[in-house]
């Protein structure tokens, strides 16, 4: 078995209002930052997975941001694997 990292963006559709990156982008103009715009506001998640081989892992992660970590109504994920050693 082998070991491995695994580092997943959670970020709302781009089709989707995102509330918190509007407020975000409206402070940036009140900080003084009015070349900061669209910020969207994500989640960022690691999490360790053992498994046979990378593909295995890969289908693992898939399946645990599907089933939990992402709403994919809203949501989409991308994620890297990082073989630990």
């Amino acid at each position: 078995m082998a070991k491995f990292i695994a580092d997943i963006d959670v970020m709302p559709l781009k089709a989707l209002l995102d509330p918190q990156g509007k407020a975000v982008t409206g402070s940036m103009k009140n900080l003084g930052l009015p070349e900061i715009q669209n910020v969207r506001i994500g989640k960022h998640i690691t999490l360790e997975i053992e498994a046979s081989n990378k593909e295995a892992a890969q289908l693992k992660v898939n399946e645990a941001c599907k089933k939990l970590l992402c709403n994919q109504i809203m949501e989409g994920y991308e994620f890297k694997l990082t073989e630990t050693k």
